[in-house]
């Protein structure tokens, strides 16, 4: 069994960091002419960039590294706001995809979310293939925002026994 925990992001992991997030570009990125110098300035731009954005609209904004049976395999971005655990972005390595790791870390704040009776939000773009583990997981598309669907989890009712 794959063991998946988390540990704060700190100033030592930016390098780590950095190359996770441009591990979610590397196939967009695999069509363009530009060369690899080029491609690394474009995902260190667009990284300062998110992070600008993330720190402006999410002050609470919990960084955590993904760790998989010891070794760093990617980062979860958690907001928890009234009401709403919002998942900012989660992003798994390439060798360590396809192992249930993003399940592990969503079926963890699931819980969390029905403990706190809490909504669990996230944005996903149309074609992105975690959606169908969203899919899975019961999350449902409230709101299409052009190029991201607004994807919504919400607790069972609570029992009346």
């Amino acid at each position: 069994m794959t063991e998946v925990t988390l540990r704060r992001a700190g100033d030592a992991d930016e390098g780590l960091l950095r190359a996770i997030y441009a591990s979610t570009r590397a196939e967009e990125l695999a069509m363009t002419p530009w060369t690899d110098e080029q491609k690394d300035a474009f995902c260190s731009m667009q990284f300062e960039a998110q992070r600008a954005h993330y720190a402006e609209a999410y002050p609470t904004l919990e960084q955590d590294v993904v760790v998989v049976d010891g070794q760093d395999a990617g980062r979860l971005l958690v907001a928890r706001l009234p009401g709403d655990i919002r998942v900012v972005d989660i992003a798994i390595l390439p060798p360590f995809r396809g192992l249930g790791v993003g399940g592990k870390l969503l079926s963890d704040v699931l819980a969390e979310a029905a403990e706190s009776r809490s909504k669990v939000t996230i944005h996903v773009e149309h074609q992105n293939r975690a959606r169908n583990l969203y899919d899975r997981l019961g999350f449902e598309v409230v709101e299409d925002l052009g190029i991201y669907l607004r994807m919504e989890w919400t607790p069972p009712a609570a029992s009346t026994s």
